[in-house]
């Protein structure tokens, strides 16, 4: 150990934003290793700096102690925790682009119409979409700026908070069901190699697999607003349909008659709208070709002279 490199228990809690009793503790638990003992002074190193730095982010993103020392001795052997806490980093970091932003109490009521609403606010709070800040009764943190603006939107255009917060605990339901599916999804076809079998990834696995939820990351979020951009468009427009009393095309099918189609005029029907929108499409076309004959049938009646001078 280099003098340079030699550091007293002060220092190096210092230097860790540790406690000394902290860092005794962790000597004692076995997660950190003993002091080099010279003269009558206990020396620590960088070795011992960098493991507090490493126990510090671990307890920061939710490990316990047991946890740490497990995941600390398993790759203590030589090994080192670069690509473990790099998947760790991966994992468990932030999975937007969205950064936080603070807002007074002020701006908060102005946002929603002028008027405070405590018990609207006390579930922004219980669901996460508000944070409060210590020692700041005044200010909230919001890590979802976009979350927060759509709650503004929806609730200028006449709905109320307290059913925008029904909402939103709903589909924060449904939507952990698809991260949870598309996790298991994932997990067995690209990331089973890396957690199978009776010992724990190696450095180097680790960081391949690091890298793949780098890659992955993005595409839950792309494949779910694909499907809600779909889902919204065949929902929105069938609600519509509804409302000005066209109906629903598939209620419509099941209300006529059965007519026999050639086969070989559905196939081609099929192929130029799909299967799925067939039936839609012979009921459109059979209406429009009912209004076209109503036209000619109009035209071709005889129209008095009186009522020609009359149209012009």
């Amino acid at each position: 150990m280099s003098e340079a490199a030699a550091y007293r228990i002060e220092d190096l809690a210092h230097l860790s934003s540790a406690t000394v009793r902290t860092i005794r503790a962790y000597q004692d638990r076995g997660l950190l290793p003993r002091p080099e003992r010279r003269g009558r002074a206990n020396l620590y190193s960088d070795a011992h700096l960098d493991r507090l730095r490493r126990i510090a982010d671990l307890l920061s993103r939710g490990y316990t102690l047991a946890s740490i020392k497990e995941l600390l001795e398993a790759w203590d052997a030589g090994r080192g925790l670069g690509g473990v806490l790099g998947l760790v980093v991966e994992v468990d970091g932030p999975w937007t682009d969205e950064e936080a932003v603070r807002i007074s109490r002020a701006e908060l009521d102005e946002r929603f119409g002028g008027s405070p609403d405590d018990a609207a606010v006390a579930d922004a709070v219980e669901l996460g979409v508000l944070e409060p800040v210590p020692g700041d009764a005044d200010s909230f943190l919001v890590p979802s700026p976009q979350e927060l603006a759509v709650a503004v939107e929806l609730h200028s255009a006449g709905v109320p908070l307290s059913a925008i917060s029904g909402h939103l605990r709903e589909l924060r339901g449904q939507v952990e069901h698809i991260a949870a599916r598309f996790l298991e999804f994932t997990t067995e076809h690209v990331f089973a190699r890396y957690l199978e079998g009776p010992h724990r990834p190696s450095d180097a696995e680790a960081t391949e697999a690091a890298a793949l939820v780098r890659r992955l990351r993005p595409l839950a979020q792309k494949t779910v607003d694909a499907e809600l951009a779909r889902a919204m468009r065949l929902l929105a427009v069938r609600q519509l349909r509804q409302h000005l009393g066209t109906g629903d095309p598939s209620q419509t099918r099941q209300k006529s008659r059965s007519v026999s189609v050639a086969e070989e005029t559905m196939r081609e029907v099929e192929r130029l709208v799909g299967p799925e929108r067939a039936g839609e499409f012979i009921g459109l076309a059979a209406e429009r070709e009912v209004r076209a004959r109503a036209l000619d049938a109009l035209t071709s009646r005889e129209v008095p002279p009186g009522d020609l001078d009359e149209r012009g």
